[in-house]
């Protein structure tokens, strides 16, 4: 690992820099960071402790749910740190450390609302099949692939940042280390991680976006093909949640994305906006998309809030 960051520093920027508005970022995102997580974890427990919702749409939720308590655990917690010390320097390894989860969950993320489209796919357009597709060791099985392609693309971000060499020190207009921040402020030639990064996110963000893309072509033709408007309805509203989560969580990466093609100083305010919707926002509206949305959750949450008061 040859690169000059044992002489450079590094610094992350955050939102602001005024003194005056730190006290308020502390406790908005120490909010939303707390809503987040709790409401996460009802998620799981709702789900553990009813049997009608032991079925692989839900087993896949609590995965999701999972997934998105690691992925904004990664960025904000260091963020509050830095704000209730008036510290805004990370060191080269908890930069690593955040690359590194940072992409871990937000492929893991991606890949488990694949695998719940393919979920919704077989259970509307082959319901009779669905029992014996949806098998508990195929559950676990792409569990288990969705981790294994996901620390993948983990350790290929992590190669990527560890080649790269800063010549000062690294002050990241953001809250988190971010790898396309990080390729632009490196002192070497970033050509090749430049173009390895369009290919890595190509693969595991266009193939989950194709693949949930097709299933919902299918299930909209699926569900316009039944007769009965009461019919439509049901069929829709088993996978509604779903489709409201995927919306939000790829309509956010998208403007992560975008914001990345724009100037420096655009993307100082753009960028970062953007970025916290998708590392903070995200993660803490999925549990009450699918809480309000969802018949199954919500009576599940009713009773698991009624037997512990």
């Amino acid at each position: 690992m040859e690169n000059l960051t044992g002489f450079s520093k590094f610094y992350l920027l955050g939102f602001s820099e005024d003194p005056e508005m730190q006290p308020l970022l502390l406790w908005l995102f120490l909010s939303m960071y707390l809503v987040t997580v709790a409401g996460n974890l009802l998620i799981l427990l709702a789900i553990r402790s009813d049997p009608h919702l032991h079925t692989p749409m839900y087993f896949f939720l609590s995965n999701l749910s999972l997934a998105d308590i690691g992925f904004i655990s990664t960025t904000v917690p260091k963020m509050l740190v830095n704000i209730q010390t008036e510290n805004k320097s990370i060191t080269y390894v908890g930069c690593l450390t955040q690359v590194s989860f940072f992409y871990l969950f937000a492929c893991l993320d991606s890949l488990f609302l694949t695998v719940m489209a393919y979920d919704r796919f077989v259970a509307i357009c082959h319901p009779l099949y669905y029992t014996v597709i949806m098998n508990p060791r195929l559950c676990v099985l792409l569990v288990l692939i969705s981790f294994f392609l996901s620390l993948l693309n983990s350790q290929l971000h992590i190669s990527m940042v560890a080649q790269l060499s800063f010549c000062t020190d690294v002050e990241i207009t953001s809250f988190f280390c971010d790898l396309p921040l990080l390729l632009n402020l490196s002192c070497s030639d970033t050509s090749a991680s430049t173009m390895l990064l369009y290919f890595i996110t190509a693969i595991f963000g266009g193939v989950p976006v194709s693949c949930i893309l097709y299933s919902y072509t299918q299930i909209i033709s699926s569900i316009l093909r039944v007769s009965s408007s009461g019919g439509r309805y049901k069929a829709f509203s088993t996978c509604a949640s779903h489709l409201s989560v995927v919306c939000l969580f790829y309509g956010t990466g998208l403007g992560v994305y975008l914001s990345s093609a724009v100037s420096s100083s655009a993307r100082n305010g753009v960028g970062v906006v953007a970025s916290g919707m998708y590392t903070v926002v995200t993660p803490m509206l999925n549990p009450f998309i699918y809480s309000l949305r969802n018949k199954d959750i919500k009576r599940a949450l009713h009773r698991l809030l009624i037997t512990k008061t």
